[in-house]
């Protein structure tokens, strides 16, 4: 059997290996799939690379890439600026400061063949820092007890954690699109003791392919996820409470039911668009067909289009709008943006949206209709 190009158990997909034990092996009967997301944000940590390596006077040769923009630049240049100041901050600390990047890392005494990629370590007297690129907007990724950066850090002190005597440890993601900068720290002690008791044992089972199949929120990514049978069975049960109707149940089986919602109707969309995928490669689905969808109108030529109405007397055929707050800050720069602009950009009051209450968002204060009548009725 050939070597992996990739680990079995991933730092990347800890967080679902050790919560859902048999889904590393279970994942290696799929194929990978590069999609649009994950190519741009390769594109991105190259370009980061390549510009923190120029920062830090090492040679390096700039990325082409077709999702070059001047939104990546931007964010890609605010990750080297952050990363520089940590630099500077710890080499004014400890002259010996060591900065590595994109460093392979071996954690493989805790994690059977277990290796990964650090974006950025920060390696001085007593201390390491790890600093993990995400290009990602679609979810939000916090550092508190990160089980992919507490790999990465077991890795980096297998490395360096004798020679820099290093007894604390600081966890970054930089997710700059979500506007997150989510940092934890923790003891080398108290990483080390998660690593005996509790990440390798479950490490040797997931290796394995020994445990239950535990579907949750971190089947997100799973390669898996669509034909999991586990994952099927749990969205189905949720789905049989779902379409009752609301007055048969009790509060606390629609707040079961408003938890589980998000990820039912994303299942739902997945397991309809490998079904949709497998049909347009031949395959026959008992009892659906495939048909041409809907379309909008288009014109097949703008230029002759506009040559055709012009003729025909028409010249009242343009519209000029202002381009996105987005687009116009990319265009001035954060700093002249905010000089000229600021104050003339306003946020309106969002949608009111319903989410657990671990979301970091403020509560929107709502009074009591009932409570209002009463009060008036009383006076």
């Amino acid at each position: 059997m050939p070597p992996a190009k990739h680990a079995v158990l991933s730092a990347s997909a800890s967080h679902r290996w050790l919560h859902c034990n048999p889904s590393a092996r279970l994942e290696l009967e799929f194929k990978d799939r590069e999609t649009a997301a994950a190519a741009e944000g390769t594109a991105a940590h190259a370009l980061c690379e390549h510009k923190l390596r120029r920062k830090l006077k090492l040679r390096s040769e700039r990325p082409i890439s077709n999702f070059d923009n001047d939104e990546m630049e931007q964010y890609t240049d605010d990750y080297t600026d952050f990363v520089m100041e940590q630099v500077i901050k710890e080499r004014r600390r400890d002259a010996e400061t060591q900065v590595l990047i994109e460093q392979r890392l071996d954690f493989s005494c805790y994690v059977p063949d277990g290796f990964g990629t650090g974006d950025c370590l920060i390696v001085s007297k007593g201390r390491l820092h790890i600093i993990d690129f995400k290009y990602g907007q679609g979810v939000l990724v916090e550092a508190e007890d990160n089980p992919q950066m507490k790999l990465y850090a077991l890795g980096a002190l297998r490395e360096f954690g004798e020679k820099y005597q290093i007894k604390k440890i600081k966890m970054t993601i930089f997710q700059p699109r979500r506007e997150n900068v989510s940092t934890w720290e923790i003891t080398t002690a108290r990483l080390r003791r998660w690593a005996e008791k509790d990440l390798k044992p479950r490490a040797v089972k997931a290796y394995n392919g020994e445990g239950e199949y535990c579907p949750g929120e971190w089947c997100l990514f799973c390669k898996a996820a669509v034909k999991c049978r586990a994952r099927a069975e749990e969205k189905l049960k949720i789905a049989q409470s779902e379409f009752k109707l609301p007055p048969l149940l009790t509060d606390a089986e629609i707040e079961a039911v408003l938890a589980k919602l998000p990820d039912i109707k994303k299942w739902a969309e997945e397991i309809q668009e490998y079904a949709l995928q497998a049909a347009l490669g031949g395959k026959q689905w008992q009892g659906f067909k495939l048909v041409e969808g809907r379309s909008n109108r288009k014109y097949a030529d703008e230029e002759a289009v506009v040559k055709a109405a012009k003729a025909a007397g028409y010249h009242d055929i343009y519209k000029q709008t202002l381009i996105s707050i987005t687009e116009m800050e990319r265009l001035m720069g954060k700093k002249e943006f905010a000089t000229v602009l600021g104050g003339l950009i306003v946020k309106p009051q969002g949608k009111p949206t319903l989410v657990e209450d671990t979301d970091k968002r403020e509560a929107i204060q709502v009074s009591n209709p009932k409570n209002e009548f009463s009060e008036i009725k009383g006076d």
